[in-house]
């Protein structure tokens, strides 16, 4: 079996200032959404609709605002609403990890809302633009949070090959959930979406792949990681990841018929 190698949080230390490697994530997700906007810029439907590499900054200040407080709001009223209300001074600590997709997912949809109306694009017309540029960067935090040591996996077959001890929880094989999900929630959605939006698609269509595909690789990634806490529907137990899916499975699915419902058989 592997053993979590435990790195220490913190990257570089600059007298009183700590770099962490989680923060360090954060920055390459935004370094990737620009180098990768750059790439859908060049594409030519890209182009023909007026895209400009001008958008792709002001865009990255309302996202960075977006995914920061919508991540961190998710994290507190979706997982762990009672341990924030009795600590309310660490909702503030992003430093120490802590952040939900789902949070910041709504966060950005309300970002881009503002910065559609400042630049006259609709939401749909914003979100179908940035959706490719996502999935690497919540890759990269994933990794941030495999460094943190965060989000164990559950107990795994002690013969998987890559089953691993983690040491800030016990020494039982485990599978390394963060990494699961940063190839499957983020390399893999990131090649399927990017594929789909490299031709010309109806409005809502690429945001459509997107939900849905999010939707349904975290549900599955959700069966190898320790719930932050399970309900039970009928004889079915579901992970608080999982009830955060559907919902966007299900609004990936109705963006994909409201978008390809437009377009009049041949």
């Amino acid at each position: 079996m592997l053993t979590h190698p435990m790195p220490d949080p913190i990257a570089l230390s600059l007298g009183p200032l700590a770099i962490r490697w989680y923060g360090l994530m954060y920055l390459l997700a935004f370094v990737l959404f620009i180098a990768l906007g750059r790439l859908r810029i060049r594409q030519p439907h890209i182009a023909a609709a007026g895209w400009k590499k001008e958008d792709l900054d002001d865009m990255l200040f309302y996202g960075v605002l977006g995914v920061v407080i919508g991540g961190r709001l998710g994290e507190v009223l979706f997982y762990h609403p009672a341990y924030y209300l009795s600590h309310p001074g660490e909702i503030l600590a992003i430093w120490k990890g802590g952040m939900s997709f789902h949070g910041g997912f709504l966060g950005v949809m309300a970002a881009m809302l503002l910065w559609g109306r400042k630049n006259g694009r609709r939401l749909m017309e914003v979100m179908d633009f940035i959706a490719p540029l996502v999935p690497l960067g919540y890759a990269a935090g994933r990794i941030g949070n495999f460094i943190n040591a965060e989000l164990p996996g559950r107990v795994a077959d002690p013969s998987l090959p890559w089953a691993m001890i983690w040491p800030n929880v016990d020494q039982l094989a485990r599978h390394p959930s963060p990494l699961y999900q940063a190839l499957v929630d983020g390399v893999l959605l990131f090649i399927v979406v990017w594929l789909f939006a490299r031709k010309p698609r109806p409005m809502m269509a690429v945001s459509g792949v997107f939900a849905a595909g999010y939707g349904m690789a975290r549900f599955f990634t959700e069966y190898f990681r320790i719930p932050d806490y399970e309900v039970t529907f009928g004889p079915v137990l579901i992970s608080a990841g999982q009830m955060l899916s559907i919902p966007m499975i299900a609004l990936g699915i109705v963006l994909l018929l409201v978008a390809y419902r437009k377009i009049p058989a041949s």
